[in-house]
């Protein structure tokens, strides 16, 4: 009897809770996701508002829109971002590239080595720095909030060969995405760079009309790729699949101090959640993938450097073709080495 009762109470109680939370609402943010709830970009999302919400004691709540609710296209996304329609939207670099063409340096081959050095990356100055440019090349209406992750290091994936060196990527016809640096990576890989919308991209593999793809593991395994014909994955580790977060900047500015604090203390919850999510994630993915039939190949360090060797016009590409290229360029690799150096002390410590 004294169990049901005090169960009745605690039910009670957060019943009272809930609505309380629900009533005290002065702010509601809308955040949307061109993915779906099996995504990281969604783990983030969560994580924000359960943050958020219980921080603010239900003064600012959260709506998730995940697919294509609010907008089907990262320029329709992030036109809605600008004029106010949607509060938050996570776009690839490619999905961004319209707009501030820089945030491509993210796509640059070959300049960060692992997790840790691109998480001490992305939670320093070189995001602070894309922030103010982005703020300046949008009329101050767009804000980039944090860099997460979304789906681990994009490798090279296919549907006819293991490709070990640069020469086995000639001729094959590679999905990109509409933005210019990666129709350039794959022109110079002597690759023959096809834009595919993401949506289409399963059936383009099956029926031929390209052959392969540069994805995280976890995505191509929650597309099912390999029913498409995905057989062959090289673990070259190019580039880190950066999740970039923007938010109307007016939408920000309008909250007090303490509300900022919040918000800003939840995206750093959001980017800790995406760095782990694709971590955790890809074990499965790997098994899943081995247990479809697909090979797994790691490029040997003397076919590593025959890649980095490949790809070196790409970044005078990028310096000659991008707005503020060198600059954006330049801090990138600063903060890179800054990371590696930090990073090395510190395993040396800790070796001690």
């Amino acid at each position: 009897m004294l169990k049901t009762t005090l169960k009745s109470l605690v039910l009670a109680t957060l019943m009272a809770g809930t609505a309380g939370v629900a009533m005290a609402q002065d702010i509601m943010l809308r955040a949307t996701a061109n993915s779906n709830e099996n995504d990281e970009d969604y783990d983030g999302l969560v994580v924000f508002k359960n943050y958020v919400e219980n921080a603010s004691n239900g003064a600012i709540g959260v709506e998730i829109f995940m697919g294509t609710q609010l907008c089907a296209k990262p320029d329709e996304c992030m036109a809605g971002v600008s004029d106010g329609t949607i509060d938050i939207y996570i776009s690839t670099s490619g999905g961004a590239a319209g707009l501030f063409p820089y945030v491509q340096v993210l796509d640059l081959p070959y300049l960060m080595s692992d997790d840790r050095v691109a998480e001490e990356v992305l939670t320093g100055d070189f995001t602070r720095m894309l922030r103010k440019m982005a703020l300046a090349d949008s009329g101050d209406t767009i804000r980039l909030m944090t860099i997460g992750n979304t789906g681990g290091w994009r490798n090279y994936a296919n549907t006819k060969q293991r490709i070990a060196t640069p020469a086995d990527l000639a001729g094959m016809k590679m999905r990109t995405v509409p933005a210019d640096l990666p129709q350039t990576l794959a022109t110079t890989l002597g690759a023959a760079p096809t834009p595919i919308p993401w949506p289409e991209l399963f059936t383009s593999l099956q029926t031929g009309v390209v052959e392969g793809t540069a994805n995280g593991i976890t995505d191509i395994m929650s597309m099912k790729f390999t029913d498409a014909g995905i057989k062959y994955l090289t673990l070259d580790g190019h580039s880190y699949m950066g999740a970039f977060w923007w938010m109307n900047n007016d939408r920000f500015t309008g909250m007090t101090d303490a509300q900022k604090q919040v918000v800003l203390d939840g995206f750093a919850a959001l980017q800790q959640a995406t760095f782990a999510s694709p971590k955790r994630k890809e074990i499965q993915a790997y098994a899943d993938y081995k247990a479809a039939g697909g090979e797994i190949y790691v490029p040997t360090a003397e076919e590593k450097a025959a890649f980095k060797a490949a790809v070196e016009p790409v970044f005078d590409w990028f310096k000659t073709n991008v707005k503020n290229g060198p600059e954006v360029l330049d801090a990138f690799m600063a903060a890179s080495a800054a990371a590696e150096e930090k990073i090395a002390a510190e395993r040396a410590a800790d070796m001690n």
